[in-house]
């Protein structure tokens, strides 16, 4: 999942996760919407091909981190989909989707992964899991629009969005059995080899497969049935490529994390591909990936072979994701997530403040509860099941109305970027 996959809602209530109690923080007015954008949207570069899927990403970041989006914002995304339950990459939803609607299959996966997260919406998620059903290929998959080739990294984030959804996925199958499962298998190179255990995006002319990290790490979730949003797991054994035919969705997964762990031993980071006429040239970093990477491995159980990646995301990746906006910080928030570390202060920068502030301010954010030293915590308060780490202040309490009292975010701007 680079920036834009394969390319270059209502605010929801605050959760009470497991023992640990957060508390609701009010938040300033929305900000205005960027120059020449419509409201809500969040980043300020042409949303052409991007606009749906940031806006879901930055959900999904935000969401695990216990930050409620602005209503105008949920709106924005409601609004983008169409009747028949699709949605496009970006439209004009002013007026109706026809024909020249081009439906995307990745913006709408994501969308629902979003709003189903949020826990808001439902007629839309459903609507839009009644879609992506509808245009599921023969193969079992899907491509990146109706009708184009099965490809894994579109198989996967659909398969994402249809689990959190509540969906069975065996029970999402073509003519002969074909299940997203059945797709995702097509594309993974069999054990042995250089890139043993790996997912190619889609077959070459000849039928061959050519492994591709970004269509692995992706599989791995869809594998699993997982969505982008992947939570913490702690270090299981050491992954292992399981060799034979007929494997089980659970051994693809673990052979793409095998292949993954393998890439990001040595320098701890992808890179890109090569740029045509500039073979020679020095590899360059590709953050993105290695990113998703790191949720990949921690959702296959094997977040300490993530520990180096994350490392260099630390000391590296800041100013590539200030620089791609709302999804490539989102990025790292669900790296930082799914291997408990802090993204409040993720080498330094507070990524949760970084992503809030590329769109309309927070209806309301939610911190941890105090210290388990502290005598107001309740007994059965003291873990923290979202692995939000240190504590931190964030501002000063004010009464309101018959003393009820919220703690105002002195770390939220109404700044835009």
């Amino acid at each position: 999942m680079s920036v834009r996959r394969r390319a270059a809602a209502l605010a929801f209530t605050v959760v009470l996760c497991g023992a640990a109690a957060p508390t609701a923080i009010a938040a300033p007015s929305p900000s205005p919407s960027a120059p020449g954008l419509p409201a809500g949207l969040y980043g300020t570069k042409d949303p052409t091909y991007d606009g749906v899927w940031r806006q879901s990403l930055a959900f999904l970041a935000q969401k695990i981190e216990l930050v409620t989006p602005a209503t105008q914002s949920v709106n924005w995304l409601v609004a983008q989909q169409c009747d028949s339950g699709a949605f496009a990459s970006y439209r004009d939803a002013s007026a109706p989707c026809d024909s020249r609607t081009v439906a995307d299959t990745n913006a709408s996966a994501a969308a629902v992964q979003a709003l189903v997260e949020l826990g808001v919406h439902r007629e839309t998620v459903d609507n839009g899991v009644a879609w992506l059903k509808s245009v599921q290929n023969k193969d079992g998959g899907w491509g990146y629009n109706p009708g184009s080739a099965s490809d894994a990294n579109s198989t996967a984030v659909v398969t994402g969005a249809l689990a959190r959804a509540g969906v069975p996925l065996v029970e999402v199958t073509k003519a002969g059995g074909k299940t997203p499962y059945t797709a995702l298998r097509t594309f993974a190179l069999p054990c042995g080899g250089e890139d043993g255990g790996a997912f190619a995006y889609q077959p070459g002319k000849d039928g061959e497969l050519t492994a591709n990290a970004d269509a692995t790490a992706a599989a791995v979730l869809g594998s699993m049935g997982k969505g982008m949003a992947a939570g913490n797991y702690n270090a299981a054994k050491a992954p292992v490529c399981h060799k034979g035919t007929g494997l089980t969705a659970e051994q693809s997964a673990q052979n793409g994390a095998s292949y993954l762990a393998k890439a990001l031993a040595g320098s701890g980071h992808l890179n890109l591909p090569p740029m045509p006429g500039a073979e020679d040239s020095a590899p360059q970093p590709d953050f993105g990936n290695t990113a998703d990477a790191v949720v990949a491995l921690a959702a296959a159980g094997h977040k300490d072979k993530a520990a180096s990646a994350v490392a260099y995301l630390e000391k590296h990746a800041q100013g590539w994701a200030k620089e791609g906006g709302p999804a490539a910080t989102a990025q790292l928030v669900l790296a930082a997530h799914a291997t408990g570390t802090d993204a409040r202060d993720f080498g330094g920068v507070d990524l949760v403040r970084q992503l809030n502030a590329t769109g309309p301010a927070p209806a309301a954010t939610a911190v941890p509860s105090p210290t388990a030293t502290a005598p107001e915590k309740p007994a059965d308060t003291s873990s923290d099941d979202e692995g939000l780490g240190l504590w931190w202040i964030i501002g000063i309490g004010l009464a309101f109305g018959a003393g009820i009292g919220f703690l105002l975010s002195g770390r939220r701007k109404n700044q835009q970027l």
